[in-house]
């Protein structure tokens, strides 16, 4: 059998930050985890969905900006692709909590953004746009300015422009949690769906169990001060995947156990059960 590219490489990471008092605060101490290429029993590339899962500040968002290339390790390796990372890249993708359209750009100016300043050819480009414009379902608002739409409609054209240039790897820090609840199950449906089409590997951060779990292959579980992996569990459920699978009793039983590790952890940040 062909082995496996890895996708991303985590070895002794540790990060520290200076406190108000002049102490240092072990935001992360030896995180270690691999992400391989995963394969349909076809033999059809269909990538990963990882999920970070944690108490607020327990460092999900600090390892997500090292593997993004946006901060560096104070010890220890990181790889995308097995290339060392040294700094963002292209073959990397980041969305956000907080929405980043660019507010003077339209809907598809600002997918087109990313296409533009990479050299992609203006027809090719236009073809990308119109097609992931239809697959966030935003057609007809291809002309509309970011302040004119919902919280929603911003994220999905953040999530646009970040497959535009076809990232191997989506990195995604807690994109829904500013939604309320309609809107972010509404998302998750969404992300699902494009994922399926992208064959990208999603390594995503949440502290509400409810998402990580109906979202992940396998969830990250992670523990506060120091941030530390804690578990790495497999989500059983198959794909695709509807609503109706959060109200199973196999779906409840896997949540209470995650709570329960969670609860066994160190720290005492805030996770969130349900949406």
């Amino acid at each position: 059998m062909e082995h496996k590219k890895s996708k991303i490489t985590v070895r002794n990471v540790s990060r520290t930050f200076p406190s108000a008092d002049g102490q240092c605060v072990n935001a992360l101490e030896n995180i270690n985890f691999e992400i391989e290429d995963a394969y349909s029993p076809a033999g059809r590339d269909i990538g990963e969905f990882r999920v970070l899962l944690g108490p607020s500040g327990c460092g999900k968002s600090t390892l997500l900006r090292l593997i993004a290339g946006l901060d560096r390790a104070d010890s220890g390796e990181v790889l995308v692709n097995d290339q060392q990372v040294s700094g963002p890249g292209k073959d990397r993708g980041m969305v956000f909590q907080k929405y980043t359209s660019f507010p003077w750009l339209t809907v598809a100016g600002n997918i087109a953004y990313g296409l533009k300043i990479n050299g992609v050819p203006g027809e090719r480009a236009k073809e990308t746009v119109a097609q992931l414009i239809e697959a966030i379902g935003l057609s007809g608002f291809e002309n509309a300015y970011p302040e004119t739409l919902s919280g929603g409609m911003q994220q999905r054209v953040a999530i646009a422009r970040t497959l535009a240039l076809r990232p191997s790897v989506i990195l995604m820090d807690e994109p829904f949690g500013a939604l309320d609840a309609q809107t972010r199950s509404e998302m998750q449906q969404l992300l699902l769906k494009v994922w399926d089409e992208t064959a990208s590997t999603i390594l995503f951060v949440t502290h509400d169990v409810e998402e990580a779990i109906y979202l992940a292959d396998r969830i990250f579980i992670m523990s506060a001060h120091p941030g530390t992996i804690v578990e790495d569990v497999q989500v059983p459920f198959d794909r695709p995947r509807d609503l109706g699978l959060k109200q199973r009793n196999e779906f409840h039983d896997l949540q209470n156990y995650v709570l329960g590790r969670l609860r066994k952890a160190p720290g005492n940040g805030q996770v969130r059960v349900s949406v």
